[in-house]
């Protein structure tokens, strides 16, 4: 919990769902996420005295499986966990139950080429892979975020998942305006969230793009930026991103998500998304109700997105009921009954 994004809002209601629970996690950083988790709930594990370790926290993917392996869940009959790769390994005591909530297969291993980039890497992810088939049998219930990751669970891990799709802060958002007359993008700036193809997208139809977030390819992406259509806004609080999407004429999703919460935010402030058609999106996107879809992961496909958009095509009220649907409290109320049936189970 040292950076700011979905799986970290969305773990912040299931820590909600049992507010006396202690929270476990590798690296914690107060300044980031103390608001979404209080610090005096949270027990890190040894990796977080490492000089720097929220800083360069990436270096450390081979020492998280052992990290998380050595909590001490002693005393504990339920584990709740949330994972994008490490948290589904946790070691419970014998008859307790652990129910995982799983954002996404990890990367490593749906996505092995990107990691292996040089040689010298190959025999330590496929290590981490090793570990990470293995530890997917550890849950004693597996919960996905999206119909799009059950597929990817049953695929790589062979088990099966209950799906219950992420919640959506609808309350942080109020419905704007959408006279902006610019388009936005809210991502953590990684490679997969193929960032570029917005960049040149804007620049081929000529339309204004906002990119807000941080991340690893920011540089990349700030070179690619300058003297085209698009401003880096680097990182926005909250405020300022209820009004950025307000006022945007649509958000534009240019990767295949897992899930992908900024469709649904989005939606929230009344305002659609131009989504690429795959992954997580199918399932927050409404094809002409709260959004549109381009077909190629291309700039030039999204650039024919955005000159046939026609913002007058949606309605802000029809938006906000869309992201109502996925409220918060109905995901803990489901979250809840989850891992109580898995206790009565057995």
């Amino acid at each position: 919990m040292n950076q700011r994004g979905g799986a970290e809002r969305v773990f912040a209601h299931i820590a909600r769902a049992w507010p006396e629970a202690p929270v476990f996690t590798a690296l914690y950083d107060e300044r980031v996420c103390g608001d979404l988790v209080p610090k005096g709930r949270v027990r890190v594990s040894a990796l977080a005295r490492v000089p720097f370790a929220n800083r360069y926290f990436r270096y450390l993917a081979p020492f998280y499986p052992g990290a998380f392996e050595r909590f001490d869940f002693s005393g504990f009959d339920t584990i709740v966990s949330s994972t994008t790769a490490w948290a589904k390994g946790i070691v419970v005591p014998a008859g307790a139950v652990h129910v995982c909530y799983m954002n996404t297969v990890s990367r490593f291993a749906f996505a092995y080429d990107a990691y292996v980039r040089h040689a010298l890497v190959a025999p330590v992810v496929r290590r981490l892979v090793a570990w990470d088939a293995r530890a997917a049998q550890r849950p004693t219930a597996i919960v996905a975020n999206s119909s799009n990751v059950a597929a990817r669970i049953r695929t790589y891990y062979g088990r099966d998942s209950l799906v219950l799709h992420c919640p959506v802060d609808v309350k942080r958002f109020t419905v704007g305006s959408g006279n902006g007359e610019y388009f936005v993008v809210v991502s953590r700036l990684l490679s997969y969230k193929r960032v570029e193809i917005a960049i040149e997208a804007a620049k081929i139809a000529c339309v204004p793009l906002l990119v807000a977030g941080t991340g690893p390819a920011e540089r990349d992406l700030r070179s690619l930026a300058r003297g085209t259509t698009t401003t880096m806004l680097g990182y926005v609080d909250d405020a300022r991103l209820n009004t950025l999407l307000g006022n945007a004429r649509a958000a534009i999703v240019p990767g295949e998500e897992d899930f992908g919460l900024v469709p649904l935010e989005a939606a929230a402030a009344g305002r659609p998304t131009i989504a690429f058609r795959g992954g997580g999106a199918l399932e927050t996107v409404i094809e002409g109700t709260t959004g549109t879809f381009f077909d190629d992961a291309t700039p030039e496909s999204l650039a024919a997105a955005l000159r046939a958009f026609d913002a007058s095509r949606f309605d802000a009220r029809r938006l906000r009921e869309h992201a109502e649907r996925f409220s918060p409290e109905g995901f803990t109320a489901s979250l809840r009954k989850i891992v109580d049936d898995a206790r009565s189970a057995l």
